[in-house]
């Protein structure tokens, strides 16, 4: 030990990833569907007969709507089918795939089981989303040995104990190089990166592995001769800065570098919580009203338990339209007192709607609460609900 104390411990940042996660959960829910080719996508919508043959199942090459994939297992992905595209490009692909509907709820059920796994192992967590999270391996017993690997091998086996379901584990110098290691042997992978392997595992990537190098971003980068990580740490800090913006090439010129020196955080307040549908067909607000009465209903009942579940109120309530020729358009209003009731949120979401124009029809509608306070810290105002304006007619 060093005369001035202890040495802080190496710094080892882990990305946990989970494999194909919303298929992995229907699979586990229909067995018979493993090795097949499926995508998750879609409206949500029941099967009729979903436990006892496969020809009970929707196949992707009879769907007709503007769907697009949420996710598929390897056995799709082969054929080309990924996260984000249209189910009818997808099923051109890979026609024979199962369609199945997605289910939030059971998501979201499995992401808190996992994640209840990883609070056993580590206490320093940085939920990502519902299937990722960062955990800062550093000063965590077993974090250091053969650069994570050993811990990360119990927490993926712990994983598959609770919940039946896999993971991939990059484990790095850093946040920005352990999400791009997680991606390396999947699925059921560990990977393990060290600062000095920068240059022979990183930089032979395309630029687009970086996370925050989307494709508009890549396809620039390419046009000016850059396809490699390892090309874009050759260029100048200066020259980066010029074509892209003194923040945005600095900050490229570090990633490339693979530095990084974001801390994993464990609390993150959010600034608002929302839920959104996209209509399989176009909806109106006049011809339509049942059915879109009944969605707006379901949506404002959503964020009510969103907000309720994890302990939070608010007071800027607002909604959220596109319409058939993609134009998007927003409306909000700022209540009283805070609230995290269902029926406070719809009826000021209704009194946006008013304000809203309703004469196209309608792709997406969405509902959102902003303003945001734990519930704990201050007492629910009872009077909102009867502050709030009337219901409309309409929704």
């Amino acid at each position: 030990m060093s005369i001035n104390g202890p040495s802080a411990p190496i710094r080892r940042i882990a990305h946990l990833d989970m494999d194909a996660f919303y298929a992995s959960v229907e699979l586990l829910r229909y067995p018979q569907l493993r090795g097949l080719p499926l995508v998750i996508g879609g409206g949500r919508r029941p099967l009729a007969q979903p436990d006892t043959t496969l020809g009970q199942f929707a196949r992707l090459c009879d769907y007709a709507g503007r769907g697009v994939v949420t996710t598929a297992t390897y056995a799709a992905r082969e054929f080309g089918v990924h996260s984000a595209m249209g189910l009818m490009q997808a099923a051109r692909l890979c026609p024979q795939a199962i369609l199945l509907p997605v289910d939030f709820d059971e998501y979201r059920k499995y992401s808190r089981l996992f994640k209840a796994v990883i609070a056993d192992f580590a206490s320093i967590v940085e939920d990502r989303g519902v299937d990722e999270v960062y955990i800062d391996f550093s000063s965590v017993e077993g974090g250091q040995d053969q650069g994570g690997a050993a811990l990360a091998l119990a927490i993926q086996h712990a994983i598959q104990e609770r919940t039946g379901l896999s993971c991939s584990i990059g484990v790095a110098p850093n946040k920005l190089i352990a999400k791009m290691a997680s991606e390396f042997n999947k699925p059921s992978g560990i990977s393990i990166v060290y600062e000095s392997q920068v240059t022979d595992k990183i930089w032979p990537l395309p630029c687009r592995k970086i996370n925050g190098v989307g494709p508009r971003l890549s396809a620039r980068l390419e046009q000016l001769g850059v396809r490699t990580i390892g090309e874009l740490a050759a260029c100048e800090r200066g020259w980066l800065e010029q074509h892209f913006g003194p923040n945005h090439g600095a900050w490229m010129y570090e990633a490339a570098w693979g530095r990084d020196e974001r801390p994993v955080v464990t609390e993150s307040e959010p600034v608002s919580m929302s839920r959104e549908t996209t209509f399989e067909r176009d909806l109106h607000a006049a011809h339509d009203r049942a059915q879109l009465r009944t969605l707006f209903t379901r949506l404002c009942e959503q964020v009510a338990q969103d907000l309720q579940r994890h302990g939070y109120v608010g007071r800027t309530i607002g909604i959220k339209l596109r319409y058939d020729n993609f134009q998007r358009t927003t409306r909000d209003q700022t209540i009283e007192g805070y609230t995290n009731d269902a029926a406070v949120i719809r009826r000021t979401a209704a009194q946006c709607l008013r304000r809203a124009p309703l004469e196209r029809r309608l792709r997406l509608l969405g509902v959102r609460v902003g303003g945001l306070l734990h519930s704990g810290a201050l007492t629910l105002a009872a009077e909102a609900a009867a502050q709030s304006p009337a219901e409309l007619s309409l929704f």
